[in-house]
């Protein structure tokens, strides 16, 4: 049994309509001046106005920073940056999606303790206390409503900096699976297998930890069991709240228990190729999940013993193969693509791409140990 420090540090407070309480639980955290992040999409969805009339209601001043993009980068951070250090806020907001999210948990790195994004790269680099800081998820993929970490960009290397620090942690993740209803189709697609990858990711990392386990193994069951209803049933509001719940619960799993080679492998598809973080996820996991078969087996077929009795899902003795065409399966109903030479990648890109999926942190809480041979492999076989 590994020896782990859980660290509980976000409340949940999840609920149809609980946008409308954004107000009174900033005011909760001492709030008066309150910097919203979020991005064009999420305001002409009308989520963010929303949020605003929320905190406005409770006599908070507020200021909205839309320069958002996907997969923030660093310049992204330091815009937001120049409006609050403009405005002056006492706490600040991420709603939208992780890339809202992480920018505001970007913002508040400089804006708290100075510097530069690069000088946050890795663990516990926060010079001193943050501002609190409240995440509404409009999406149910990333899981950055309930982790430390931000995923910042960098536009010179293309790589995708970890910076975490448990003071740049969420005091409050504000779940409202009505906020998901406006995702466009293929959005829910890529943010729930992103999701889903969390979950299947978490349970077998070399962190695993009777508590991390936990948030891991009831995440799937959320998100095994409601992933297809989302696609196939866009306004179900309940596949939607156990979708975000799921995707929660599994960024949850994360802050106790890592990642693995799947995300190892899918960054540097990102960096290269423009390949969206959920769709290079859903390339890479069944791969990786046969190829971790001979070490965490048996950790497969106890994740899918816990979804024995739900429809379409494999029985327990189906094993890491059962296990990966399932995942398949949900990607091919959810009309995602399955090999990297739909996105023209060719074997003569392969040693490139292992060589920086060699160099991801995530990678080396792998059940498996992968090196740079491995992990072209695993690019070949998803060629």
């Amino acid at each position: 049994m590994n020896p782990f420090d859980v660290y509980p540090q976000t409340r949940i407070a999840f609920g149809v309509d609980r946008i409308d309480d954004l107000g009174s639980l900033a005011v909760g955290l001492g709030g008066e001046r309150v910097l919203v992040v979020s991005d064009p999409g999420i305001v002409a969805a009308g989520h963010a106005p929303r949020g605003l009339e929320a905190l406005q209601k409770e006599g908070l001043e507020t200021e909205l920073f839309v320069g958002v993009h996907e997969n923030p980068t660093t310049e992204d951070v330091e815009a937001g940056l120049v409006v609050a250090a403009c405005f002056e806020p006492d706490l600040i907001v991420g709603l939208g999606g992780g890339s809202s999210m992480d920018c505001a948990k970007g913002i508040n790195f400089l804006f708290s303790c100075g510097g530069k994004m690069q000088d946050y790269r890795g663990i516990g680099k926060a010079s001193r206390d943050m501002l609190p800081m409240i995440a509404v998820p409009t999406t149910a993929g990333t899981g950055s409503e309930a982790q430390s970490f931000a995923l910042i960009s960098d536009p010179q290397t293309h790589e995708k900096m970890a910076c975490g620090d448990r003071r740049a942690a969420f005091r409050i993740a504000l779940l409202d699976p009505k906020l998901t209803q406006t995702q466009p189709a293929l959005l829910t697609a890529l943010t729930g297998i992103d999701a889903v990858a969390h979950a299947l990711e978490t349970y077998v990392t070399t962190r695993r930890n009777p508590i991390s386990l936990a948030y891991s193994r009831e995440a799937w069951r959320l998100l095994a069991s409601n992933y297809l209803k989302v696609i196939d049933a866009p306004t179900d509001l309940q596949a939607r709240g156990g979708m975000q719940l799921g995707a929660c619960l599994a960024g949850t799993a994360i802050e106790n228990s890592m990642l693995g080679a799947v995300h190892a492998l899918a960054n540097p598809l990102t960096a290269n190729y423009g390949i969206v973080h959920g769709q290079a996820v859903a390339i890479m996991l069944p791969h990786v999940i046969r190829y971790n078969a001979t070490v965490a087996g048996l950790w497969y077929e106890e994740i899918l013993a816990s979804t024995q009795p739900l429809e379409h899902c494999p029985p327990a003795g189906a094993g890491a193969g059962g296990l990966a065409d399932f995942v398949s399966l949900l990607i091919e109903r959810a009309g995602l693509k399955s090999h990297l030479t739909e996105f023209n990648i060719d074997q003569a890109a392969l040693h490139a791409l292992a060589t920086q999926a060699s160099q991801q942190w995530t990678g080396t809480f792998n059940p498996r140990k992968v090196n740079e041979t491995d992990l072209q492999d695993l690019y070949r076989a998803a060629l």
